[in-house]
């Protein structure tokens, strides 16, 4: 049974600009609680998003200082709203969050670990970089930025790992050749765009490693800058609406008062997923929980991140009582 959720009040109280478009929030909690997370952990922060209160879901950055939670945010100007939201913060502010939560645990005794980070996805990795260094284990993390100006966390990092730290910058990392030098029952540990997770996930399983010693977590609103407006169909509720640009799936189909199942909203635990009956276009699907031969098919999505170009049909768990 799924834990009922506790929310708490924060205040804003520390804003610095990491990059151009990263800037860190320390929040204190309201009560005086000491903080304390997990390695992989995050918050839940209720936003107002374009009229609407809305969850979103922010990485905690590092290892705590016990006074303050500190997350970061990238600024997504063709996003959904949630990053402009908390751009426009100010100190003093209060927030109601949730968390820590962790769906991205750091285990322990692997005989080396291979941490991989794309733009953003640097958040959950630096604690685990942290306590792996501090631990003494084998460790080493590939990051990959647009620019070097991107490059969130840099110093922090090659201060703990040196030359174990290689950085990539508009350019991608030959994961085969890193993931081929790493001895048996090691753990890889990946944050970052769809496509690079799944970049990392092919060359993984090519390697024939364990998909168990894979784990990973994607931003969520992963593609979000690309979105385009879509027609969608649910014949079994007379439903036939326009999903606009700034609208998740499964926030349109909510909203048209049809009921959904839903946990990490983020494309990686499946739960959400709709069957798709009809496809006039194509499906431009964002989670990493349907398998590459599940796409091509094109008979099921997962709402919460993937979208359609064109009209797509599709049905609902719902029926009618007997």
């Amino acid at each position: 049974m799924k834990a009922a959720t506790v929310w708490e009040q924060v205040t804003v109280a520390g804003i610095v600009d990491i990059t151009p478009t990263v800037r860190e929030f320390l929040l204190k909690p309201a009560s005086g609680v000491r903080t304390r997370w997990a390695d992989g952990a995050h918050l839940q922060i209720q936003l107002a998003v374009n009229g609407s209160q809305q969850l979103r879901h922010y990485s905690l950055v590092g290892h705590s200082d016990g006074e303050n939670y500190r997350i970061a945010v990238k600024r997504m100007d063709g996003g959904r709203g949630g990053s402009k939201a908390m751009w426009a913060l100010q100190l003093s502010d209060v927030l109601t969050i949730s968390g820590p939560h962790n769906h991205f645990v750091l285990e322990r005794g692997a005989p080396s670990y291979l941490l991989v980070a794309g733009g953003i996805g640097i958040t959950p990795l630096v604690g685990m970089a942290l306590s792996l260094a501090q631990r003494g284990a084998t460790v080493s993390m590939l990051y990959g930025a647009r620019s070097e100006q991107e490059l969130a966390y840099a110093n922090e990092l090659k201060a703990v790992l040196g030359d174990r730290l290689q950085i990539y910058v508009a350019e991608s990392p030959n994961f085969a050749e890193h993931i081929a030098a790493l001895p048996a029952k090691s753990q890889l540990y990946t944050c970052g765009p769809v496509p690079m997770i799944e970049a990392v996930r092919a060359a993984w399983l090519a390697d024939g490693r364990r998909l168990a010693e894979l784990r990973f977590e994607t931003f969520g609103s992963a593609g979000s800058e690309d979105a385009q407006p879509f027609r969608l169909i649910i014949d079994r509720h007379g439903l036939d609406i326009t999903v606009p640009a700034g609208t998740t799936l499964l926030d349109a189909i909510n909203l048209a008062g049809i009921d959904t199942i839903a946990d990490c909203k983020r494309g990686e635990c499946g739960l959400c997923v709709m069957d798709v009956l009809a496809i006039d276009g194509k499906i431009d699907h964002r989670d990493v929980f349907l398998s590459p031969h599940e796409k091509q098919l094109c008979t099921r999505i997962c709402p919460c991140v993937s979208r359609a170009v064109g009209t797509i049909t599709m049905d609902s768990a719902w029926r009618e009582n007997a």
